[in-house]
């Protein structure tokens, strides 16, 4: 009660000082009392007219119509190969396989291998996108769509060194998934992966972009991938991976894990990659990559100290193939390259990538050091193998 009371009082003379306060800057000011209220008041409706600054823009709900216009376009792909066990090590015995070979050979079991994947309809007319290593070396090929129908599909073609293949399915009616129009792809856009993980039927999981252009995984030789938190288990390979519009951006390829588990670290090949991939082998058959002919590796102290730059950088050449453009053009080992058609190169991967960019036929023009001597040779580069 006393406290109340006390509270009451402090309030009391406060307000009374307030009113004091007011009629001393009226008694002082050169303006009269009316126009002191009137710029009181009009203070008062701006401060009422100014809105609060708007918040972050709270994440989407709900993603279901991103996934509802992708869904269908996201088939599970089932494998199956016939494998021979191995001959027994005696038939390699002149005698035994002359006295017991033919019996042995018919006790010769086999089994069929299944495998799991996914794959992305990229057309209307039947073409498929998925991964290289859910189709390997597979006698049949099985697609189930989203809506209950199947078919045998036909291998394309495929690129070992990207991961990626192409299958054709003859059905009619089919959705063809919305690509990404360009759009950057940047870390921290939302995401969402489709596909069919441990044949539980098709799943949608989402999560962020973690990173992009990841290398050095040691998956495939040609690495740019796609880094995601998103949940990607085995037969998640070969799905889509979306963007918060539904649009492709990526085709899921591989886990890190040490379980066989999702651990937040999944990695899919960007669109553009895949696309490009795609043309070729529908276009000429195969993929075709351009080759100088050398062996590289990463720059020593040695090499560096020996051009007088020991921050340089590049690739050291360590071998060079007979009759490559490289050896025709005077490349040798002990050279460093240091660029490609004036375009810096900054390690042998690099060199890789900037190499296989061209085609069979294009002129490069390879700067390297020799020493503390700069040169520059012209090739004519040939097909990669």
């Amino acid at each position: 009660m006393k406290l109340i009371k006390a509270v009451s009082f402090v309030f009391q003379f406060s307000l009374i000082g307030l009113g004091l306060a007011v009629l001393y800057v009226i008694w002082q000011s050169d303006h009269s009392s009316t126009e002191i209220f009137d710029f009181l008041s009009s203070t008062q409706e701006i401060q009422n007219q100014v809105q609060p600054a708007p918040d972050i823009q709270n994440p989407a709900s709900s993603y279901a119509d991103a996934v509802a216009s992708s869904f269908a376009s996201v088939v599970t792909i089932y494998t199956s190969k016939r494998i021979k066990d191995k001959p027994h090590p005696l038939l390699s015995d002149p005698i035994f396989n002359q006295l017991f070979g033919d019996q042995l050979r018919r006790r010769q079991r086999s089994r069929t291998e299944t495998n799991l994947g996914s794959g992305v309809i990229i057309s209307a007319d039947g073409y498929i996108i998925t991964n290289q290593h859910v189709i390997d070396g597979a006698d049949e090929i099985l697609v189930s769509l989203s809506d209950g129908r199947g078919s045998q599909a036909v291998l394309i073609g495929e690129d070992r060194e990207t991961d990626l293949a192409i299958l054709r399915i003859p059905i009619s009616g089919l959705n063809a998934i919305r690509v990404s129009d360009n759009q950057p792809v940047r870390v921290g856009d939302v995401v969402l992966a489709i596909g069919n993980p441990l044949n539980v039927g098709q799943t949608v999981t989402m999560g962020i972009i973690s990173a992009t252009g990841r290398n050095r995984i040691g998956l495939n030789t040609f690495e740019n991938f796609i880094q995601t938190d998103a949940a990607i288990n085995p037969g998640n390979s070969g799905g889509a991976l979306l963007n918060a519009q539904g649009q492709l951006i990526g085709i899921n390829t591989a886990i890190f894990s040490q379980t066989g588990g999702s651990q937040g670290i999944g990695f899919a090949i960007p669109i553009p990659i895949a696309l490009d991939i795609m043309r070729q082998i529908v276009v000429h058959g195969k993929v075709t990559r351009g080759r100088i002919g050398v062996v590289g590796t990463q720059i020593t102290a040695k090499a560096a100290m020996a051009t007088g730059n020991p921050n340089i950088k590049g690739a050291l050449i360590v071998d060079v193939f007979i009759e490559s453009p490289a050896d025709k053009a005077g490349i040798q080992a002990g050279d460093i390259i240091v660029a490609v058609n004036k375009v810096p190169v900054d390690n042998i991967r690099d060199l890789l990538e900037k190499i296989t960019l061209h085609q069979p036929g294009d002129i490069l023009e390879v700067t390297v050091f020799r020493g503390p001597q700069q040169l520059s040779f012209s090739m004519r580069a040939t097909e990669r193998p």
